[in-house]
């Protein structure tokens, strides 16, 4: 890992994108509307046996399916990427007889990962987690519905971490891929998606040793923040990541037929491989709140420096402010009236070389209180 310079480093914010909920209190259950800013759908279909498979880009839903009809000997996988388009939601939910309360789900991008048996299909929800340069958290739903010989997938936006999956079904003729059905496919998918999720631990990870690195150099507060960053984004990975182990375990072992038994083999796999996510993020939520912990030790060591210098200052200070308060009075030596002495009313302002010698006498306290403090220790780091 490069080190950089403290002074040549820049920490921006980091922050997580949030997806708030939608639709009003006591809306009417199965309600889908499309967001304002939802994209417009984009309908990618593959159609696929052992050795052949053929592809089809269109915007048209009703082409897609017609597509996939003619070819009843194939398996197939609908890539819908867009939720803008209410015309191809309203036509899957017809064709298919989703239940509305499905399309509700797969519309309201808020869902937790889970998956749900309707009998001749299942609803699965997974959260495709990515992180840009600026260590900025997208989190998409990535919704899915399993049917006999079709998976449709649903996404968010156009940009997604599927393109592995793609180019295997591409280039593996006669894989698993091509052979084990939907479900296969399904595995796949969510697969890719959790080994992405070790990718953004690992740059996290990155991110905390560099941070380690600068705070014990100089702590400041933009190191203090980028902590909290990195704790936020492990809060929504452990948000993701927990419900996905559930959905796993589910899959494996509810007695599905949609989910042949070879795919559960490779989900079990997957399943270790959630386990693993969620230990590596519990490990380095632990880090990163030592880490802060470790900051305000820092700043409060530091600040005990500052204390410390201040009060070997006063200390110092004290006694000759003392002296110079006590001869700052002025007592007058002689009555100006009747002349006469007053011999308690600090002669000593009357002595030959006085000043010098309190001066001298100032000097010596500092000096011999400096060296106090340094026999103490109180010089020492």
């Amino acid at each position: 890992m490069i080190k950089l310079p403290l002074k040549n480093i820049h920490l921006p914010r980091i922050n997580v994108v949030r997806r708030k909920r939608t639709g009003s209190p006591g809306q009417v259950p199965g309600s889908f509307l499309i967001k304002e800013t939802a994209l417009p759908s984009k309908i990618y279909v593959f159609s696929y046996k052992e050795e052949l498979l053929e592809e089809l880009e269109t915007n048209n839903i009703a082409e897609a399916v017609a597509f996939t009809e003619k070819r009843p000997e194939y398996l197939h996988w609908i890539d819908i990427e867009g939720l803008g388009t209410q015309e191809v939601l309203d036509f899957i939910q017809k064709k298919y007889n989703v239940n509305t309360l499905v399309m509700e789900d797969v519309v309201n991008t808020h869902q937790r990962p889970k998956n749900e048996d309707y009998g001749n299909y299942n609803f699965v929800v997974s959260r495709m987690l990515e992180l840009d340069k600026g260590l900025q958290l997208n989190n998409e739903q990535l919704s899915f519905l399993l049917f006999e010989k079709l998976l449709i997938s649903f996404q968010e936006d156009y940009d997604d971490i599927l393109d592995p999956v793609r180019n295997r079904l591409r280039k593996n003729a006669g894989g698993n891929i091509r052979k084990l059905g939907p479900s296969y496919m399904l595995y796949a998918i969510m697969d890719t998606v959790i080994d992405h999720y070790f990718t953004i631990v690992n740059r996290l990870g990155d991110e905390l040793e560099t941070v380690e690195d600068h705070l014990y150099q100089k702590p400041r507060k933009q190191l203090m923040f980028r902590i909290q960053g990195v704790k936020k984004l492990m809060i929504a990975m452990r948000r993701a990541s927990w419900p996905e182990r559930d959905k796993l375990n589910d899959l494996i072992r509810s007695p599905n037929p949609l989910v042949n038994e070879e795919t559960r083999v490779y989900l079990r796999d997957a399943y270790d491989h959630s386990i693993q996510i969620i230990d590596l993020i519990e490990s380095m939520r632990e880090t990163s709140t030592s880490l802060l912990d470790i900051y305000l030790s820092l700043i409060s060591n530091k600040m005990n420096e500052v204390m410390k210098t201040l009060t070997i200052i006063s200390a110092v200070f004290i006694p000759i402010t003392f002296i110079a308060g006590v001869y700052g009075m002025n007592f007058a030596y002689q009555d100006p009236k009747t002349g006469a002495i007053l011999q308690h009313n600090m002669p000593e302002l009357y002595i030959h070389n006085g000043y010098v010698y309190v001066l001298i006498l100032m000097g010596l306290i500092a000096i011999g209180q400096i060296w106090y403090f340094a026999k103490k220790g109180w010089f020492r780091d």
